[in-house]
């Protein structure tokens, strides 16, 4: 026995040297970078202009092209009176019906152009939630520090930050080394088809490659990732795919009077049963390529038992795996999730229906095709009386993005640049942009807002109360302008 015990405390003490070594020599992924001034800007003025572009109700249609007409011409309006420096410099182009592609000629014709993206058109707000809002959301208030209103954020901050950096600049007298594209569709919020789509189209067509594209995306959050003290900057290198399977139970129809004695044998028992399954047994959670990416970038920056953990993943994976997935956000980092979003069955209560439909949304993480997602429903439903097939309008998870290239380190460095204290990590963008249907065009695709967001700001995010701050918002404008400094004296 004491030889056991000496053995079992032999093989903890290994551990335990071997865990510690491992967490202080796990060498720090951050940029090393000196610090810049920022240039100097009116942020009165730049807030003003984005709070006039909030005045416009930039709201796309599925079903009308012209819907909100004059609010779209009215934004393209406010670009060209607002900033006619960069008017001056930038060649611009009418896409579709409200796309608009700018393009900055660089100087050097050998050096692959760059990108970055926005889009102009804006969420509605959830009817009977207007009064909700501490500002009418279409009315662009500054006040208390920020500007308020539906766009702020989400995304005419991005759109207008950068139009207003590329002013300054070509004030400057400044001329990019690589030709700059400023994409800015008007139908993101419905799937991009008519603008980014087509604008995709038009620079294929034209031979372009882009080397990056910078479009909306992570964050800037503070507060949010537990044992992380600093700020965390986490630019999107991919973003997951969207697929809906319709799910359709069939049997024979009948009086409700004389309901069949099996179990599972009525449409609407049959689809019930099988969606039960499909949420009790979901696709595999595991942290891998991109999530172990990003822990590890992260984890020599952490403190606490946050560091230890996230640096011996080898050991304390599971454990680490089994608190992620009990939040729905970092659940859906981790797994391809599914979601029960509509279920049809019946129309009238004396009447077995002969068939039952449900709608199963998922959010696909990279590395898991459409393909392998419908083998995996059609194995956990179990039941061939049970249909399934895929919606119309699916996409498969985006590539994933280098994260060791010069345009992740040019994101990089120009953030640790402005703010020192920030941490750089790759992540996964959950929801889709339009960023997507450049896959064709652009080397690597990175999805990065450098808004700042704690804990109680996520919730504005298409929520009510949309707004970011003047202070912010001059950071978004800095960002830009050294993005495109530094990518001139990139190799």
């Amino acid at each position: 026995m004491r030889k056991l015990l000496a053995l079992i405390g032999l093989v903890v003490l290994a551990l335990a040297l071997a865990v510690g070594i491992k967490t202080i020599t796990m060498p720090s992924r951050q940029v090393a970078a000196a610090a810049v001034a920022p240039v100097a800007l009116d942020v009165a003025g730049a807030s003003a202009r984005l709070a006039s572009a909030v005045r416009l109700k930039t709201i796309a249609s599925l079903t009308d092209v012209n819907a909100n007409a004059a609010e779209f011409t009215g934004l393209h309006a406010l670009l060209q009176s607002s900033f006619p420096k960069a008017h001056a410099v930038l060649k611009r182009e009418v896409v579709g019906r409200f796309g608009l592609l700018y393009t900055w000629p660089g100087s050097d014709p050998k050096a692959a152009p760059i990108a970055w993206m926005a889009h102009q058109d804006v969420v509605p707000v959830a009817p009977g939630t207007e009064a909700d809002w501490q500002q009418p959301p279409f009315d662009g208030v500054v006040k208390d520090g920020f500007v308020w209103g539906r766009g702020a954020w989400d995304d005419k901050g991005n759109l207008m930050s950068m139009m207003e950096a590329v002013e300054v600049l070509a004030a400057s007298g400044f001329t990019p080394r690589q030709t700059l594209y400023l994409v800015f569709g008007d139908d993101e919020e419905i799937g991009g088809q008519r603008g980014a789509l087509q604008i995709a189209k038009l620079l294929k067509e034209r031979g372009v490659r882009l080397q990056f594209i910078v479009d909306e995306g992570l964050l800037i959050t503070e507060g949010v990732l537990k044992g992380l003290d600093r700020p965390a900057a986490l630019v999107g290198v991919a973003e997951k795919g969207y697929l809906t399977l319709q799910l359709t139970a069939s049997s024979t129809p009948g009086h409700s009077s004389m309901p069949p004695p099996q179990a599972e044998v009525s449409a609407i028992g049959m689809l019930s049963a099988g969606l039960a399954r499909l949420e009790d047994k979901q696709m595999p959670l595991a942290i891998r390529g991109l999530s172990k990416d990003m822990f590890e970038s992260l984890a020599p920056e952490m403190n606490g038992l946050n560091r230890v953990f996230l640096s011996n993943l080898w050991l304390f994976g599971p454990v680490v795996e089994s608190q992620l997935k009990k939040t729905a956000s970092t659940n859906a980092m981790l797994r391809t999730t599914t979601a029960l979003t509509v279920m049809n069955a019946g129309n009238a209560d004396n009447v077995l229906p002969g068939r039952a439909n449900a709608s199963v949304n998922f959010r696909l993480l990279p590395g898991d095709s459409s393909d392998a997602v419908v083998e995996h429903v059609t194995k956990v439903v179990g039941n061939a009386g049970v249909s399934v097939a895929k919606a119309a309008g699916f996409s498969e998870a985006s590539r994933v993005a280098a994260s060791d290239v010069p345009g992740f380190r040019l994101v990089a460095r120009t953030l640790r640049e402005l703010h020192p204290d920030v941490v750089v990590a790759p992540g996964l963008m959950l929801g889709a942009t339009d960023s997507r249907h450049f896959e064709g065009v652009a080397d690597n695709i990175y999805k990065f807002s450098p808004v700042r967001a704690g804990p109680d700001d996520l919730k504005r995010f298409h929520g009510t109360n949309e707004r970011i701050s003047s202070a912010n918002y001059a950071e978004m404008i800095q960002f830009y302008h050294q993005l495109l400094r530094n990518a001139q004296a990139a190799p």
